[in-house]
């Protein structure tokens, strides 16, 4: 997740979104989704600023080029803070899809009609 200068997403939205992407596609990273979260006031000021774009972006990127990838958003003049996290696995899907406005709920099973009939004439037998 980023909190992104506010001023500058406003004037070129494409531009700071593409920084984000090249930082981690220049060391390797796969971007699996990157979209604007939302712009909100800050609860303090960052760098004079009072208000912040939150960017989040899924990526799958080596442990080795972690420290090589934080560097790189640290020295972006588009982001002002920067949070990374390790997802567990199992949940990766789960929230790429979430992300990408996609739902992942698995629908329960049914019961083929056969075994609610059978079900149905071994109560009314008793």
């Amino acid at each position: 997740m980023f909190i992104l200068d506010s001023n500058r997403y406003a004037r070129d939205p494409h531009g700071v979104q593409e920084s984000i992407n090249n930082a981690a596609s220049s060391i390797g990273g796969e971007i699996l989704v990157s979209r604007l979260w939302s712009e909100q006031k800050l609860a303090y000021p960052i760098n004079g600023n009072r208000k912040g774009t939150y960017w989040l972006t899924y990526l799958r990127l080596e442990g080795s080029k972690l420290t090589e990838f934080e560097r790189a958003n640290q020295l972006n003049d588009n982001v002002m803070r920067s949070l990374t996290l390790k997802i567990d696995p199992r949940l990766v899907d789960h929230l790429v899809a979430h992300a990408k406005g996609e739902s992942t709920v698995e629908e329960p099973q049914e019961e083929s009609s056969d075994n609610a009939a059978e079900t149905t004439e071994e109560v009314a037998a008793e």
